[in-house]
């Protein structure tokens, strides 16, 4: 695997047991298996772990304690908004990052009123020696670190950019490297060059902007407990930068190579299991009796197919009814009149399916985790991105030879099959898969004027100097006028 090592010895030491606090409230399953991962490799490594979940295992470790946020589902807005039919006709928009900031804080703010955490905070006889804190457009969780007076340390879910280094070091160079929003992959052009800019100043102004509402939640959060414990209460600005490491959930195999600061360590891939499980019964039948292999679709746990309007669902059916290959797709209900090769799962086990030799293709929305698992399973991928860095994993995946995008559109249906001919009639998409790795910087081959953006200082010197000229010139026309009309 990439990058198999979750090496918590870099994190924690492996000689004696330690009390690990981890903050993994966001309600999504796919943040969940990231935390999952985490508890696994902590108590595999004999510590005794304590985890903030809105998602508590039901057959937990003795040396796994949880605090149950379930009710952060309630609060949050993202079943009602991440919905493709929606997205698809713009009626949100989820790349509107005030909106994505202020959920976040939302959901932080309903994590720390929680009696479960106020509970655990502001008991006096609580001691942890480290926390691990997942960080998503939110730097408020720092402050458990500030209560519990111990190590801090970040978990980041995606490949690193600006608003994550920030706190452990400075934002990349966006002349040659992408946001995560980001869509384009560098080389840039000139105008790309000047957007990746503008987004990184964008960042800069919306944690500027939040500043206010970020400080109230984090004072009335974690004011109480700490005056409980006789501690003075460091401020968010102060204790969001002493993280002392940053654990990524990124490789440079498969994102974009950068310089990135000692403390950051890259470990992508820890949350794929060590062992391929046998799949149920009914799975397992479906996988070993494809002839033609089969294609597993699945837009991922926040995704939901059943919100692809009714035309897209009859089109995608009558497509998938002529293929040879069987399809195995992840939908939340079961529609009527279902074609003989299309088998439907509420659930599925994704690691175990994309292990299994008959698998051919994976239909993705293109989620970090979904990228890493088909890169380690081998397995090619059509992509079809809808917000957060799923735009920029699918290019990478096209860029890199074993993936192919396709808008969510209209035509989805067309040109999903269109993509599913290309991907299962050329070989070289299963070749591409399993040999990724590229890791020259693109630094090499930005001039120094581009790196440091002089050729768009001097297009918005000229563009000034355009603008005076023009208004003297008005003004020097005007007067002349208004002389010649005295003069009359």
């Amino acid at each position: 695997m990439l990058a198999r090592a979750l090496v918590l010895c870099c994190a924690v030491c492996a000689s004696a047991a330690l009390r690990v606090l981890l903050v993994f409230p966001l309600p999504g399953a796919s943040h969940a298996i990231l935390a999952e991962g985490f508890v696994t490799h902590l108590i595999r490594a004999g510590h005794q772990v304590t985890i903030i979940t809105p998602i508590p295992s039901k057959n937990p470790s003795p040396n796994l304690r949880q605090v149950d946020v379930s009710a952060n589902f309630q609060v949050s807005p993202l079943a009602d908004v991440i919905q493709l039919e929606k997205i698809m006709t713009k009626e949100i928009d989820l790349t509107d990052l005030d909106f994505v900031k202020s959920m976040m804080n939302q959901i932080a703010n309903a994590t720390l009123s929680n009696p479960n955490v106020k509970r655990l905070m502001e008991d006096p006889r609580e001691r942890f020696d480290v926390v691990i804190a997942e960080w998503l457009y939110t730097e408020l969780y720092a402050g458990f670190a500030s209560v519990f007076d111990c190590p801090l340390i970040w978990s980041s879910s995606m490949d690193p950019h600006a608003m994550v280094l920030w706190l452990i070091d400075e934002a990349p160079n966006p002349a040659y490297v992408a946001d995560h929003l980001s869509d384009v992959h560098p080389p840039f052009d000139f105008w790309q060059r000047a957007k990746e800019l503008w987004t990184v100043l964008r960042w800069m102004k919306l944690e500027w902007s939040a500043r206010s509402v970020e400080d109230a939640i984090y004072n009335a959060g974690y004011g109480p407990a700490a005056a409980k414990r006789g501690l003075a209460l460091a401020p968010l600005s102060v204790v969001k930068y002493n993280a002392s490491l940053m654990l990524g959930n990124s490789h440079v195999s498969i994102g974009q190579p950068m310089r990135l600061p000692g403390n950051y360590k890259q470990i992508l891939g820890y949350h794929v299991a060590d062992k391929v499980q046998p799949l149920p019964v009914n799975l397992q039948k479906i996988m070993d009796e494809a002839k033609h292999g089969v294609i597993y679709f699945s837009m991922g746990s926040m995704l939901k197919s059943k919100t692809f309007p009714d035309v897209l669902k009859k089109e995608l059916l009558q497509m998938f009814s002529g293929l040879k290959q069987t399809v195995l797709w992840k939908f939340e209900e079961t529609p009527r009149k279902l074609p003989k090769n299309v088998h439907v799962v509420k659930w599925a086990p994704q690691q175990d399916i994309l292990a299994h030799p008959n698998c051919v293709l994976f239909i993705t929305h293109g989620g970090l985790l979904s990228l890493t698992e088909t890169i380690h399973f081998g397995v090619p991928i059509i992509g079809i991105p809808m917000y957060g860095d799923q735009f920029l994993n699918t290019n990478r995946a096209v860029r890199k030879g074993f993936g192919k995008k396709v808008d969510l559109d209209w035509d989805f249906a067309k040109n999903l099959k269109a993509a599913i001919e290309e991907i299962l009639g050329n070989p070289s998409y299963k070749e591409k898969v399993k040999e990724v790795p590229h890791l020259r910087s693109p630094a090499l081959h930005v001039p120094f004027y581009q790196k440091m953006y002089v050729d768009l200082a001097a297009v918005v010197v000229l563009a000034f100097l355009a603008v005076v000229k023009t208004i003297n010139f008005a003004l020097k026309f005007w007067n002349r006028g208004g002389v010649k009309e005295k003069q009359r």
